[in-house]
């Protein structure tokens, strides 16, 4: 697909990835000069793009959280979400988009010889 600005704004609606206000696309995960483009060119449709994108957020998320779920300082005590409960989540958003995807084939041409009529 060619990269447009609407195609672009899609996908990241897509991605849960929205530029923040007085923001701007570096302050998020997919840059539009790289990751939104390059996930657009790629792919045959928007949702074909959106599986592949959640599968690379899958793996952002490592990275992001790392190992820790949870830690104390004195008697305050922070809980971090689960690594693993993120990174199924965005494997499932993976999956749904991939669904989509295959059942966006596409249009299909059919030729038919009539039969010969006695």
């Amino acid at each position: 697909m060619t990269p447009t600005p609407e195609l672009r704004t899609k996908l990241r609606k897509l991605l849960d990835e929205r530029i923040p206000e007085d923001g701007s696309d570096v302050d998020t995960r997919f840059s539009d000069a790289d990751d939104i483009d390059e996930l657009l060119i790629d792919a045959t449709n928007i949702y074909e793009a959106a599986a592949t994108g959640w599968t690379i957020k899958a793996g952002m998320f490592q990275r992001e959280l790392g190992q820790i779920e949870s830690y104390t300082v004195g008697q305050e005590r922070y809980d971090i979400r689960k690594l693993q409960d993120m990174v199924n989540y965005a494997l499932k958003m993976a999956e749904t988009y991939s669904r989509m995807a295959a059942s966006r084939i596409g249009s299909v041409i059919l030729k038919f010889k009539p039969p010969e009529v006695l």
